[in-house]
């Protein structure tokens, strides 16, 4: 069954029941949003959004970590590991949030908080990540954009 949201920054959006991602907990911040769908920025992109199914108001922009950093690494603790099904067989699809300032070229990801999603089933979180060298402003262009990378 398809079923329709009125995002208030994407416009009108198409989804099904096996879209939705499911936050037990909510979101930091956000612990009555518990059902949310991804929505890809384009094809081939490193960015999603990830939009509140019960609110419209409520989306982040949100980036695969990897294609900025490399070197990202983190491990889940066992508790987490096991609410949320993941194993040797099943890792999890990793996200960060991303906020954009003023400047284009100050774009930074929260790396301390990423958002863990089982693509088996449907069950995410997002994860406070304790004594870390990760920040909630890492920036994603530590030495600008070049011309040729940016698309408006």
């Amino acid at each position: 069954m398809v079923m329709k949201i009125q995002s208030a920054k994407l416009g009108e959006v198409e989804y099904s029941e096996q879209d939705l991602i499911n936050f037990e907990h909510g979101l930091p911040g956000f612990p009555d949003e518990k059902q949310f769908i991804l929505i890809p920025y384009h094809t081939d992109s490193p960015f999603v959004f990830l939009q509140s199914v019960g609110d419209p108001n409520i989306s982040f922009l949100m980036t695969e970590p990897f294609t900025f950093f490399q070197d990202y690494e983190f491990e889940l603790s066992d508790e987490i590991m096991g609410e949320l099904g993941f194993n040797a067989d099943n890792i999890p699809l990793v996200f960060n949030i991303v906020t954009i300032p003023d400047k284009l070229a100050d774009i930074t990801a929260n790396l301390m908080a990423p958002v863990v999603i089982n693509k088996r089933n449907r069950r995410a979180a997002q994860i406070i990540l304790e004594k870390t060298v990760y920040t909630t402003k890492h920036k994603l262009f530590p030495h600008g954009i070049k011309q040729a990378e940016r698309s408006d």
